[in-house]
């Protein structure tokens, strides 16, 4: 659950969110989209509570699990890393792992992988952990397509599992379709459409929404 009222971030004279309201009920699953410094990150980031907004009110609901855009490893081997902080959860563990496909590296150390690899395994690491709100910053910009279907299908399946809200930003229509049934887009900090995913992409109803769709990265 989210609720969000009058919520702005400015550095010092520059504003980068303006979101008069924003809400979400339980279970529901949003895509945040907009070009590079329209504010998806600034609206993640306040959300998950690791920035504090100017004005205005965040409502979310706990406990939430946070992933930024930046993915990393801690030392050790990849099964290790997605153990991290847990008990008793290692066939769990590596479910997941078979899942995201990356059993083959569990008992490899973690600093070996990949780009995508590793973005993999931070997706792992959340999902071994249960939450009401799940937050992700561009979860599949490192993957190619068949690793970024994976990495939607096991949040997928994660959220149907504990019924948790999905809020999570990308560049690429496929992801706002395959994993969302709402879509925000931001231009300058400020939303600019809001609606079904389908819809928005097929039926944008202002010039600058068109421009944009038509030079998103499919």
């Amino acid at each position: 659950m989210i609720e969000v009222h009058d919520l702005k971030k400015t550095y010092r004279d520059r504003t980068v969110l303006d979101l008069p309201a924003l809400s979400l009920a339980q279970g529901e699953t949003l895509a945040l989209a907009g070009a590079n410094g329209s504010g998806k990150t600034t609206l993640l980031r306040l959300l998950a509570g690791t920035l504090k907004p100017t004005a205005g009110t965040v409502k979310t609901a706990k406990p939430l699990l946070y992933l930024p855009q930046k993915s990393y490893a801690f030392r050790g081997t990849v099964l290790q890393n997605v153990l991290l902080g847990t008990q008793g959860k290692k066939q769990q563990a590596m479910e997941l792992l078979e899942k995201l496909e990356l059993l083959p590296f569990a008992d490899k150390k973690a600093s070996s992988l990949s780009g995508g690899e590793l973005q993999r395994l931070s997706v792992c690491r959340l999902l071994i952990r249960p939450c009401n709100l799940l937050l992700l910053d561009e979860p599949t910009s490192a993957c190619d397509p068949q690793s970024a279907t994976l990495v939607l299908q096991a949040l997928e399946a994660y959220r149907k599992e504990t019924g948790c809200t999905l809020v999570l930003s990308t560049h690429t229509p496929r992801v706002a379709l395959e994993a969302a049934g709402r879509l925000l887009i931001l231009r300058d900090g400020k939303p600019e459409a809001d609606g079904a995913p389908q819809a928005l992409l097929q039926s944008p109803d202002s010039d600058w929404l068109r421009a944009f769709i038509a030079g998103w990265r499919i």
